[in-house]
C-alpha cells in the first residue's frame, strides 16, 4: 500500500470529526492509533495495530466513523479496516440492502419522441438526450432551468424513461423535490423510536446507491439547510463514484441565492441549459403535436387562432386546445376558428351570469361527492376523498386553462406532478370506467350550467 503519510490531509479532518462525536478515551486509545494508508474509490483504508483492535471499531465505531466521514467531506464516503502486517480487510462494509423497484411516478406520455423541438429548447433537448444514452458521460451534472410549463419536467422524466427502457439494468430514481425534502425531514429528522437511525441510514443508502438521481424543482430546498447538507453530501458521493445527477430549477444556479454557495457551486460545475419560451412556429408545432395525441383533427386556422395571445405556458397552450376539443364535443360540432372563440371565452357560461372558477368546480365537485372542501383540498388519503380530488383536479386541467402550478394551489398547494398524475389518471379511468365518466360528465354539465 501507499505511504500512509500521503493520506494524512484525509483522515486528520475525520479525526477532528470523531473528536466531537466519541468519548475522550476512545478518541485517544482507539482513533488516534488508526492509520490512513490507502484511499480505494469512495472507501478510505485505515491500518489497525491487531484484530481485536478491528473488532472493537468494527462492533462500536463505524456508524459514528462513517457518519464522521460524511460531515469531514474529503471526498470520501466509507471506510475499510486492515490489521498491521495484512493485506485482507478486517472490516469491509456490506452493500447495503436496497429493494429497489423501478420508479412508479413517471409519465410514460413524457418521451423524446413527443418532445416538440423548436430553437427555444434545441440544445438543451440535445444534452438530455446524451445524457439518456451515455449516463455520467460528458454531462453530469446536469442542470436544466426555466419558467413553469416550458418542458423541464418532460425532459426530466424523458431520461428517466429511456434509462429505464434501454439499460434495466441501471437504478434510476426520479423524485420531486418536495417528496425529497417530506422523505428527509420525516425519515431522519423528525423520525423516532429504535430503529430511527437504521430508517435513517437505509434512505440515505437508497439515493446513495443511485445510477441515475433525477431531482425535480431543486429550488424547494432553499433555507432547508439540514436537507441542503444531506443533498450536498449525497450529490458528493454520486459524483465520486461517477453516478448520472440532474436537476431542474426555476432559476439558473448563480441566482439560487437561498442555497448554500458549495451547492450552487457544484450545480454550476456540469453543464447548465436553460428553456425559452416557444416562438410561434414551435407553438403550432406543440399544438399540432397535442392534437395528434387527443387523436382529434384540428383545422390549421385554428391552430393559428390558438397560438394567438397565448403566453409562454406550454400548458397553458395545450389548456386551450383541451377546451375548444372539449367544446367540438359538448356541443358535437367541428372545430372552426368562431368555436374556438367562442371556447375560450366560455369562462363566462352561455346565460353569461356565472364565471367559472376552480372555486366554482371544487364547490360543484363537493356538492356531487357530498364532502367538505377542507377535506376535499386536505391531506387525507381515504379512496372517498382521493377519487373526487382527483376528478376536480381533472375538471380544472380541462375547463380551465391555467398552469398546473396554479391549479396545484387552488387544490391545497400542491405540486404540478400530483397535478398531472391525477390529470393522466383520471383520463385512464374514463376509459375503463363507465360510472367515472359519467360523473364527470354530470359535474361538467353542472359548472357549464346545462
Amino acid at each position: 500500500m501507499a505511504d500512509s503519510t500521503n493520506f494524512d490531509f484525509i483522515y486528520n479532518p475525520i479525526k477532528e470529526k470523531m473528536r466531537e462525536t466519541v468519548s475522550h478515551i476512545s478518541y485517544i486509545t482507539y482513533i488516534e492509533k488508526l492509520k490512513p494508508v490507502d484511499v480505494d474509490g469512495r472507501f478510505i483504508v485505515l491500518q489497525t495495530p491487531n484484530e481485536n483492535f478491528a473488532q472493537y471499531i468494527t462492533g462500536t465505531l463505524a456508524d459514528k466513523m462513517r457518519e464522521a466521514i460524511i460531515k469531514a467531506d474529503v471526498g470520501v464516503s466509507d471506510f475499510r479496516l486492515v490489521v498491521e502486517g495484512s493485506n485482507e480487510y478486517a472490516y469491509n462494509p456490506p452493500a447495503a440492502e436496497d429493494n429497489y423497484t423501478p420508479p412508479s411516478n413517471l409519465d410514460k406520455k413524457y418521451t423524446f419522441d413527443s418532445f416538440v423541438v423548436g430553437k427555444n429548447n434545441e440544445f438543451v433537448y440535445a444534452a438530455a438526450l446524451n445524457v439518456a444514452e451515455d449516463p455520467a458521460g460528458t454531462y453530469n451534472p446536469l442542470f436544466i432551468y426555466g419558467g413553469t410549463g416550458l418542458g423541464k419536467t418532460h425532459l426530466m422524466q424523458a431520461i428517466a424513461n429511456k434509462v429505464l427502457a434501454e439499460k434495466p439494468n441501471l437504478k434510476v430514481i426520479y423524485v420531486t423535490c418536495e417528496q425529497f425534502v417530506n422523505e428527509i425531514i420525516d425519515t431522519m429528522f423528525t423520525s423516532r423510536g429504535p430503529d430511527a437511525r437504521d430508517r435513517g441510514n437505509k434512505l440515505r443508502q437508497h439515493y446513495r446507491s443511485a445510477d441515475v438521481l433525477i431531482i425535480d424543482d431543486i429550488q424547494f430546498i432553499a433555507n432547508k439547510k439540514a436537507v441542503q447538507e444531506e443533498f450536498f453530501h449525497t450529490f458528493n458521493e454520486l459524483v465520486s463514484k461517477g453516478k448520472q445527477i440532474v436537476i431542474s430549477s426555476d432559476q439558473p444556479p448563480k441566482e439560487l441565492t437561498a442555497l448554500e454557495e458549495r451547492l450552487r457551486t457544484r450545480f454550476s460545475g456540469g453543464l447548465v441549459f436553460d428553456i425559452l419560451p416557444p416562438n410561434f412556429e414551435t407553438k403550432i408545432a406543440i399544438l399540432k403535436r397535442k392534437a395528434f395525441e387527443k387523436k382529434c383533427i384540428v383545422p390549421d386556422e385554428v391552430l393559428t387562432f390558438l397560438a394567438q395571445d397565448s403566453g409562454d405556458d406550454v400548458r397553458t397552450l395545450e389548456g386551450r386546445l383541451t377546451k375548444v376539443i372539449f367544446a367540438s364535443k359538448l356541443h358535437e360540432v367541428p372545430i372552426t376558428v368562431t368555436l374556438a372563440a367562442s371556447a375560450l371565452n366560455e369562462a363566462v357560461s352561455e346565460d353569461g351570469k356565472e364565471e367559472i372558477t376552480p372555486d366554482s368546480i371544487i364547490n360543484a365537485v363537493c356538492s356531487y361527492y357530498n364532502v367538505t372542501k377542507g377535506d376535499l383540498v386536505g391531506k387525507c388519503k381515504k379512496k372517498e376523498l382521493v377519487q373526487p380530488r382527483q376528478i376536480c383536479c381533472y375538471l380544472m386541467c380541462e375547463l380551465l386553462s391555467l398552469p398546473l402550478m396554479s391549479i396545484g394551489k387552488a387544490l391545497g398547494n400542491r405540486n404540478h406532478t400530483t397535478i398531472l398524475y391525477s390529470r393522466n389518471k383520471v383520463e385512464e379511468m374514463c376509459q375503463v370506467n363507465d360510472r367515472i365518466a359519467k360523473d364527470i360528465d354530470d359535474i361538467k354539465n353542472i359548472v357549464l350550467k346545462k
